[in-house]
């Protein structure tokens, strides 16, 4: 009986660790892409535009922080389109 009590906890261990892992965002820029046209003009981001930026949003400041994708994610369209997918930009 204490067997069975030893290998149920050790299953419900890795089944969390495998939810925490499962959990975690790949940062990608690229995962924005979908977001570029909404970005670069005032046209309405897409469903997709905003899923990404919801998935992508641990990432963000990172981003920020990268001379080369600076100047497209802190532009206003950027940040209008982070707000109208209902995904406020952080504070980094």
């Amino acid at each position: 009986m204490k067997l069975s009590y030893i290998a149920l906890s050790v299953m419900l261990v890795l089944l969390l660790a495998e939810a925490q892992v499962s959990m975690a965002v790949t940062c990608k820029p690229t995962e924005l892409a979908s977001c570029a046209s909404a970005i670069m003009s005032a046209t309405p981001p897409s469903k997709l535009c905003c899923s990404k930026i919801k998935e992508q949003k641990p990432c963000l400041c990172n981003y920020l922080k990268d001379p080369n994708l600076k100047k497209f994610v802190s532009s206003p369209n950027a940040r209008k389109v982070a707000n109208t997918c209902g995904t406020p930009f952080p504070s980094c």
